[in-house]
């Protein structure tokens, strides 16, 4: 296994985050070489800012956390995000269009948000915990025909988040290449590792240091 924090998407989205809160979070993806941070569009500019010099990359959510608003609210938040210095975009896909068979609504959605990402990564999140066993395969088929690069297990404020049997069942739809996302409830190294030996090449956390170190955690994400 690769370097495990090198996994990690460190994720503060909670809607009571601060300007501190946010420099925290940067500052331990900057002490402990995570992927990424993932932060809410309104932080996107002071996250860039702190990691200008880094490797990490600034993820910013999109139609979050419901995924219910028109698409081209989303083109324009992709559009914003990138224009403010997001590198990878976080989508939550329409799960009431998906659950009603409109599969050409959902794909144009996310062609729309990939072709406003301009090349950079989309995450599609599918909040498996609402979708049954066929609407999730469904779903990661639509995502790898759309463009996107991963498709993502959940929001972390649905009412559960990742779990072992789906993202296995969503490696085996999009295929041994393609990119897993495993995100919501994630909060401690034997969960880690236990997603990315079910076919996870990413997780999403805000317990990322104490994945990283072995502490105990509380996060809710």
């Amino acid at each position: 296994m690769q370097n495990l924090a090198s996994y990690l998407d460190h994720t503060l989205l909670k809607p009571e985050a601060t300007a501190k809160d946010i420099e925290r979070l940067c500052a331990e993806a900057r002490q402990y070489h995570f992927h990424s941070v993932c932060v809410n569009s309104s932080r996107i500019v002071q996250a860039y800012s702190l990691l200008e010099e880094s490797s990490v990359v600034v993820a910013a959510v999109v139609g979050f956390p419901l995924g219910a608003m028109d698409k081209d609210a989303k083109r324009f938040e992709t559009e914003l995000a990138v224009d403010l210095g997001a590198e990878e975009i976080d989508l939550v896909l329409n799960i009431g269009r998906l659950k009603d068979g409109d599969d050409a609504y959902v794909l144009r959605e996310l062609r729309d948000v990939v072709e406003a990402a301009s090349e950079r990564v989309v995450k599609v999140i599918l909040e498996t915990c609402l979708l049954t066993r066929e609407e999730i395969i469904r779903a990661c088929h639509l995502t790898v025909d759309s463009g996107a690069k991963f498709v993502k297990t959940s929001t972390g404020f649905g009412k559960a988040g990742a779990t072992i049997e789906d993202v296995q069942l969503m490696r085996e739809a999009v295929g041994p290449d393609f990119g897993v996302k495993a995100s919501g409830g994630i909060r401690d190294r034997a969960t880690a590792e236990a997603m990315i030996a079910a076919g996870a090449t990413r997780l999403g956390t805000s317990a990322s240091v104490a994945i990283v170190t072995g502490q105990a955690a509380s996060a809710t994400y």
